[in-house]
């Protein structure tokens, strides 16, 4: 009966600083725009690449090639 009423009274409370706490978490990754790279516009038509892909070099020497034929 007594987690009924403190519940009653305190739990609008207690979400409520939740829910601001997690708003205040949240919401700074929106207000700061500081931590993003900034682009320039570009022209319509335009390509940019931002990342180089990595070099992987391939193993030649892995197998043989072996020719097969079906059989019915």
């Amino acid at each position: 009966m007594g987690i009924k009423v403190v519940s009653k009274y305190f739990g609008p409370l207690i979400l409520k600083y939740f829910t601001k706490k997690a708003m205040e978490r949240f919401g700074g990754q929106f207000r700061n725009p500081g931590n993003q790279k900034q682009t320039p516009p570009q022209k319509e038509g335009e390509i940019s690449i931002d990342k180089m892909p990595e070099n992987k070099s391939s193993n030649k020497s892995v197998g043989e090639y072996v020719d097969y034929e079906e059989i019915d």
